[in-house]
This record gives structure tokens, sequence and C-alpha cells, in this order.
């Protein structure tokens, strides 16, 4: 099989932190000296993609905003289709916030005035921020996530992710989401096939978690491409009922893939 076009996650998979991960630069170069167009697509949802044209590229990845998206992209995308004139309460960082304002979405800090709950990773996430949530939903909005990931990679260890308040936030309200944005979303796949328009079969997704990397590969048709070098260990993948296609140490890998 000759693959056009490949998804590949960021942190995980190409970064930790803004190292790059031992072995992805070369692998990365080998996918471009195929013919491979390649797509960054990050879960993170605090970052705009000219904010990781810079960190790819002192990473050393040679890469233009046209061809990175992040959570905040989709959900930004999803917000403005569905929620074009509501007034968001957004429990987040203030990057995904600077993104909605830039799509010309309009937030509010009142739990009587919010539309609609957008919930996202939040550094300084507390008790009252659990409250606000509690009371916002309890008038019965939408309640949207920007991503599923529970755990993000960090530079010394793990940490929670956007999925981790969400979570907290579902707990409180007894209620799950009516939408969760981010990797494997439908909103994703549909902007995914945007940039690389290619048969899925000619399509390689390439990253290190399995209920998102791996499950946006298999939902989209593509051939999903498993790298050990992010948050999934053998344990996690014997017990998963998401299959990868392959598994590899790290993105250096890539040619066991490409033949």
């Amino acid at each position: 099989m000759e693959f056009s076009g490949a998804v590949v996650d960021v942190d995980g998979t190409v970064v930790r932190g803004d190292d790059p991960i031992p072995g992805a630069p070369t692998g990365y170069r080998r996918l471009r000296e195929a013919g491979v167009e390649t797509l960054f697509v990050s879960n993170n949802p605090t970052k705009a993609p000219p904010a990781y044209v810079d960190r790819l590229g002192a990473a050393g990845y040679d890469v233009g905003a046209d061809r990175v998206f992040t959570a905040g992209s989709v959900t930004t995308r999803y917000l403005r289709e569905r929620h074009a004139d509501d007034d968001l309460l957004c429990i987040g960082e203030s990057g995904l916030l600077d993104q909605f304002a830039a799509a010309g979405l309009s937030t509010t800090d009142s739990v009587e005035a919010a539309d609609a709950l957008v919930a996202s990773i939040d550094r300084e996430f507390d008790y009252d921020d659990l409250c606000t949530a509690l009371w916002a939903l309890e008038r019965d909005i939408p309640f949207i996530g920007t991503d599923p990931d529970v755990v993000i990679p960090a530079p010394e260890r793990d940490v929670p992710g956007s999925g981790a308040v969400i979570n907290a936030i579902a707990g409180v309200a007894g209620r799950e989401p009516d939408a969760v944005l981010g990797k494997p979303s439908d909103t994703a796949i549909e902007m995914v096939r945007e940039r690389l328009p290619y048969p899925p079969e000619e399509c390689l997704v390439v990253g290190d978690r399995l209920d998102t990397d791996i499950a946006l590969g298999e939902r989209a048709g593509m051939t999903s491409v498993l790298v050990r070098s992010g948050v999934t260990d053998e344990a996690a993948l014997a017990a998963s009922d998401i299959d990868p296609d392959h598994v590899i140490d790290h993105l250096g890998e890539i040619d066991r893939v490409l033949g």
C-alpha cells in the first residue's frame, strides 16, 4: 500500500514538552520523503495552530499553520456551526477563550445568562468552578467538552487533561456531555478529510493514545499506527478493545509501515 496522507499526533508522538521524542524527527522526514502529506492534529485545546508552528519548528519539524489543527480548532468550528449566537460559559484557559473571541463567539461569566457550558483543561480548576458548572447545568443547557483526554504527556510525567475536568463536572451534574470534541469526534474527522482529500485507505493515523488517535483511525477507515512513546503501555494495549493496525516503539520506525 502506498500512502498519500498521514494524521500525526503531537504530544507523546513527536514531542514531549518542547523536546523532540528520540527518533521522531527522522520518522517525520521519512514520511515527507515518501511523498506522504502530513497533518498534525493535537487534542490540546489551549493553543491555536500558529503556536504549534513555532513549537514544532523549534523541535525540528518544518510545518505551516495550514498543516495543523487542535481540539481548540475543532471546538471552535463546532460552536460556530451550532452555537454561533449563544452566550458560552467556559471553564477553560485563556488560550481557548482567545480562540473563541477570534472566531466571533460570545462568552459570559453569568450562570443565569449562559446558553451553553463549555468545559476544558484548566490548571486553576477549583471548587468554585465546579459549583458554577453545576448551577449552569441545572438549567439544562447544552454541555460541551473540548476533548476527552483524561491525562496528557508532560515533560516529567503525565498530568490531568480536559477529560479530568469534564468528568468531574459530569459526575457532580449527573449527566454526560452532549458532545466531546477533539479526536475522535465527527467534527475532527470532517476536518481531517477536508485537509487530506484522499481515499481513507491511503491515509495513516499515527499517535500514542488508543481512545483518541487509534479510535479516529478506526472511525475514519484509515490505517492506524500506535507509538509506544506516549501514554499507552503494553498493559493498556492488551486490555483495550481498540486494536491498532500497527504498533511501533516511536515514529522513527515508520518505515515498518511504509514498507
